[in-house]
């Protein structure tokens, strides 16, 4: 991650930035899963930010193609050697356990253990992330070099867990605005202690929806926070017939990290959010970059099969897998950055605008340009140091609108901020220029 992607910040975002990073903290060392109070821990921390509908869905529950997996239940994790002393505990780290390992109480020797211990040889300082979800196992992680060390011997093995008859939870929160017309705003909430992937995502989500509670929207905005793959699923099966009110959706996933931006675009590919964010990252974030749809990835593949093909894209820092610290320890507190946080929720929020914002406009004195000096628009206009560019979006304006052209196209064609092309608008509308299409 380079320095300069992490540069210093206002103190309103490094206020912002700090509020973020302490919710993130907050959530860290909790065990999550897909299922389990975890889940249900970390959700009500959230629901100090905004309130949330409790889902629970039994298990067994039929979704698809997919079934509602039994609910794991973890209470404690560790290797001893034959002195009693603990080599690996789960209250060290909750990577050390493998996710949804079932329970196991043995004497081992070392060689027999080394089957069930997952490292990373490349990366030998670090512990990784496994899972074993829908295979029935047991297993630890560790960093390769404390795995080394263990001298040979028997070991004491204990998993004290369960996967028993009871439910998988989500959350969500509804933003009700001026139409049922919906924005879907998605983050996973199964990982364990991994920083970025996903405690930013949930976080980010939750000081959103907190900074929109009370505010007029156009669009309706759907929080949701759901362990990843089932929970989506699960989420999609029980609103099916309610998915064709989403016009917009994003799906939030590692925005701590200092890498650049990474937008991935819907299935569809050229959807309003799809635009939406281009053109936000085009003038907020010169540096990021925007991808293509790929069927791999986070919880927009769901949202995005062919059934369904929603316009949700997905916002992210480093694209995942594409850094050392992916599904490692090494993704921790120190690896999110406040300021990073506060300029994540500053571009969804900046897409937001947007959003809210874009509509068709008319020209209602479409031949010739209309006198402007007469009208004091130039006066209104010139009177700050944008003055300049607020006077080329007023032509750009009046040449594009012809009822065919949102606003967003036209700062797009124009090169001009949208929040300059949308304040531009109000005026002229005010002065009987331009009319709704």
């Amino acid at each position: 991650m380079t320095d300069r992607a992490c540069a210093s910040a206002s103190p309103a975002a490094e206020a912002l930035g700090a509020a973020l990073h302490a919710l993130v903290a907050e959530l860290f060392p909790i065990c999550r899963s897909i299922t389990g109070d975890g889940v249900r821990r970390s959700l009500a921390i959230l629901s100090r930010h905004l309130p949330l509908d409790i889902h629970e869905v039994p298990s067994g529950t039929q979704v698809f193609d997919w079934t509602v997996p039994r609910e794991w239940r973890i209470r404690d994790a560790f290797i001893e050697d034959a002195l009693g002393r603990r080599v690996l505990s789960l209250r060290d780290s909750t990577l050390h356990v493998v996710s949804y390992s079932g329970p196991v109480d043995a004497v081992l020797p070392l060689h027999e253990l080394r089957r069930h211990i997952h490292t990373l040889p490349d990366q030998p300082g670090l512990i990784p992330y496994r899972t074993s979800y829908y295979a029935e196992n047991w297993g630890f992680c560790m960093s390769h070099d404390a795995l080394e060390a263990l001298p040979e011997g028997a070991y004491h093995a204990r998993i004290d867990s369960e996967l028993v008859d009871g439910s998988l939870t989500y959350g969500e929160h509804l933003h009700i605005g001026a139409t049922e017309e919906e924005v879907l705003l998605s983050a996973h909430s199964c990982h364990p202690s991994l920083a970025n992937d996903n405690c930013s995502g949930m976080a980010v989500l939750a000081r959103l929806a907190e900074r929109m509670a009370g505010r007029r929207t156009r669009f309706s905005y759907r929080f949701l926070f759901a362990p990843g793959t089932i929970g989506a699923i699960t989420w999609l099966a029980r609103n099916r017939e309610r998915t064709d009110r989403i016009r917009h959706g994003l799906v939030i996933a590692g925005v701590g990290d200092c890498g650049a931006p990474t937008y991935k675009r819907s299935r569809r590919g050229d959807a309003g959010i799809d635009v939406a964010m281009a053109h936000v990252l085009r003038h907020l974030a010169p540096d990021a970059q925007v991808r293509d749809f790929s069927p791999y990835g986070y919880d927009e593949r769901q949202y995005c099969s062919p059934g369904f093909d929603l316009p949700v894209g997905m916002l992210q820092r480093s694209p995942f897998g594409e850094f050392p610290e992916y599904h490692t320890s090494a993704d921790n507190l120190d690896f999110v950055r406040p300021e990073m946080l506060a300029h994540s929720l500053e571009l969804i929020e900046a897409a937001i605008e947007v959003i809210e914002k874009d509509r068709c406009l008319r020209n209602a004195l479409p031949f010739c340009e209309p006198q402007l000096g007469r009208r004091g628009l130039y006066g209104a206009l010139g009177g700050d140091a944008n003055a300049a560019k607020r006077n080329l979006a007023m032509l750009w304006l009046l040449n594009q609108s012809d009822g065919s052209r949102s606003l967003l196209d036209i700062a797009d064609r124009a090169r001009l901020p949208f929040g300059t092309i949308a304040a531009t608008a109000e005026v002229l509308e005010r002065e009987g220029l331009l009319v709704p299409a």
